[in-house]
C-alpha cells in the first residue's frame, strides 16, 4: 500500500494516482499540489470551507438549536430569552419568560408584607378599613357619637354664656360690664377646659382601638370591639397623649421667655427668626414621636419607652415619614371639608352658628335669638360623620407607616409571612409577635447599620416585654 493511500483525489482522478512531488531545485512548476497541500479552490485539511457552518451550528439564517446562545452581537430569535448574563439586543423586548418572574408578597389582610410605598400606605388604610368596617368605621361611630353628644351640651353653654355677653344694653355701665365679664369667663373657660380634656381623652380611646384592629387586619385577622376595647391600651396611650404636649410646652417655654425679651429691646427680627425656629423644631419633633401609639399598643411598651421606640424608628427617615403623613392629612382634611359642607350650609341656614358672629352683633335681633339648638345638632351630626370616616384612616397611615419602618429595619416582614400562614392567633401571640427581634431575620439598624437613639446616649427601647 502507498504511504499516501489517504490522500483525495480529484473527480475523475484514478485511485492509485499519486500526489506530485515536489520538484527538484531549478525544474519547473508543474501546477500540481505540493504534498500536504490541497488543490487550488479546497480548503486545508481540518479547515472550514467558505459559507460551511462549524460542526453543531447552523447555517446561516437558521435559528440556533433550543438551548445554544446566538453568535455574538446577533440578537436572537423572537420569543426565546437571550443567554443567561447578557442583556436583549436594543429595541428587542425583553422576554425572559415566566420563570424569571418574582413571586408577589402575600396580602392576608390586602396587604402586601413588603416594605411599603406610598401608594401602598394610602391605599392599604382604605383597604383595612374595608375589610372590617364593623371594627373600624363602627367604632369610630359610637367613640365620635358619645364625644358628638358630650360636645354639643357643652357647646350649648358655650353659646348660652357668649349670649348673656352680647345681650348687655346699648351703653352699659362699668359694673355691668365687670359682672358680665366676670360671668362669661367662669362659664366659658372651665367649659372650654372641659372640652379639650374630653377631646384628648375620646380621640386617645379611638386611636388606641383601632392601633390594636388594623395590626390584627394586616394579617386577615378580624376582632370585635369588645377585643378591641381590651387590647386597645387606653390608658397607655391617654398617658402618652398628655406626655408629649407636656414635652413640646416644656421645650416652648424658654423659647417664648426668649422672644419677649427680644419684643422688649425691639429686636423684632431676631424674635421672628426665633419664632419660625421654634415652630419647624416642634414639627421635627412632633415627626419623631409619630410612631409612638402603634408601639404602645403593638409592642405593649410603656408611654416614654415607646417614645424612644418612635424617635429609633423615625432616625434617618424623618423626610418619609414627614411627607406621608402631611399627604395624608391634606387627604383626610379634604375628606372631611367634603363631608361637612351640607351640614355648615344647613346650620348656617337655620342659625345654629350664633357663637362668634354675635360678638359683632350686640344688641341686634341675632344676639336677641340666641342659639339655635337645631344648629347644634345639625353641626354635631356633620362631625360625627366626617370624623367617623376620617379617623380610621389617620390611624390605617400610621400603623403602615410603623410596620413599614420596622419591616425595612428589622425584617418585620419575614416574621408576618411566617404569622399569615398560621391560623387563629391568640392575643398572646399576636403581641408577641411585634416584640423587637422576633422571628425577624435582620437585627435592628437604622441607616448605615446605626439606630438613632433617643435621647442621645440612652440604650435605646429597653425591655421590650409589657411594662410593669
Amino acid at each position: 500500500m502507498s504511504d499516501n493511500a489517504g490522500w483525495d483525489t480529484e473527480p475523475g482522478q484514478p485511485s492509485d494516482q499519486q500526489p506530485p512531488t515536489q520538484p527538484a531545485p531549478g525544474q519547473p512548476y508543474s501546477g500540481q499540489p505540493y504534498p500536504g497541500q490541497p488543490y487550488p479552490g479546497q480548503p486545508y485539511p481540518g479547515q472550514r470551507a467558505p459559507g460551511q457552518p462549524t460542526p453543531g451550528q447552523p447555517y446561516p439564517g437558521q435559528p440556533p438549536p433550543y438551548g445554544q446562545p446566538p453568535p455574538y452581537g446577533q440578537p436572537p430569535p423572537y420569543g426565546q430569552p437571550p443567554p443567561y448574563g447578557q442583556p436583549p439586543p436594543y429595541g428587542q423586548p425583553q422576554n425572559y419568560g415566566q420563570w424569571t418572574a418574582q413571586p408577589a408578597a402575600p396580602a392576608p389582610g390586602g396587604v402586601p408584607l413588603r416594605p411599603l410605598s406610598v401608594g401602598d400606605i394610602l391605599s392599604g388604610a382604605f383597604t383595612l378599613i374595608r375589610r372590617n368596617p364593623v371594627a373600624t368605621l363602627g367604632l369610630a361611630a359610637i367613640v365620635q357619637t358619645i364625644y358628638g353628644i358630650c360636645s354639643a351640651i357643652i357647646s350649648w353653654r358655650e353659646l348660652t354664656a357668649v349670649h348673656t355677653l352680647t345681650s348687655l344694653p346699648p351703653q352699659p355701665t362699668s359694673a355691668q360690664l365687670r359682672d358680665a365679664f366676670g360671668q362669661f369667663l367662669s362659664t366659658y373657660l372651665p367649659l372650654a377646659a372641659l372640652t379639650f380634656v374630653l377631646l384628648f381623652v375620646f380621640q386617645a380611646m379611638l386611636t388606641g382601638m383601632l392601633t390594636v384592629v388594623l395590626g390584627r387586619g394586616l394579617l386577615g385577622d378580624k376582632i370585635t370591639i369588645e377585643q378591641a376595647w381590651q387590647r386597645g391600651r387606653v390608658l397607655a396611650v391617654i398617658g402618652l397623649s398628655l406626655l408629649v404636649p407636656l414635652f413640646v410646652i416644656g421645650l416652648l417655654i424658654p423659647v417664648v421667655v426668649i422672644m419677649v425679651l427680644l419684643v422688649i429691646t425691639k429686636i423684632y427680627v431676631v424674635a421672628v427668626l426665633v419664632g419660625i425656629a421654634a415652630v419647624v423644631a416642634i414639627i421635627w419633633l412632633l415627626v419623631r414621636l409619630a410612631l409612638a401609639v402603634p408601639a404602645i399598643v403593638l409592642e405593649r411598651l410603656g408611654p416614654i419607652a415607646a417614645m424612644r421606640r418612635s424617635w429609633q424608628l423615625v432616625g434617618g427617615s424623618w423626610w418619609r415619614v414627614f411627607g406621608i403623613s402631611l399627604l395624608a392629612g391634606l387627604v383626610v382634611a379634604l375628606i372631611a371639608i367634603v363631608l361637612q359642607i351640607p351640614f355648615a350650609i344647613i346650620e348656617s341656614l337655620v342659625g345654629g352658628g350664633g357663637g362668634m358672629p354675635t360678638l359683632f352683633s350686640r344688641g341686634t335681633a341675632a344676639a336677641a335669638a340666641g342659639p339655635s339648638v337645631l344648629g347644634l345638632v345639625i353641626g354635631a351630626i356633620g362631625s360625627i360623620i366626617a370624623a367617623t370616616c376620617t379617623r380610621p384612616i389617620s390611624a390605617g397611615v400610621t400603623v403602615l407607616l410603623y410596620t413599614d419602618m420596622r419591616m425595612r429595619r428589622e425584617g418585620l416582614d419575614l416574621a408576618l409571612n411566617q404569622a399569615s400562614q398560621a391560623q387563629g392567633l391568640t392575643g398572646d401571640e399576636f403581641m408577641s409577635l411585634w416584640r423587637p427581634g422576633h422571628g425577624s431575620g435582620r437585627p435592628a439598624a437604622g441607616p448605615g447599620g446605626s439606630v438613632g437613639q433617643w435621647p442621645p446616649g440612652s440604650t435605646g427601647v429597653g425591655p421590650t416585654g409589657p411594662p410593669t
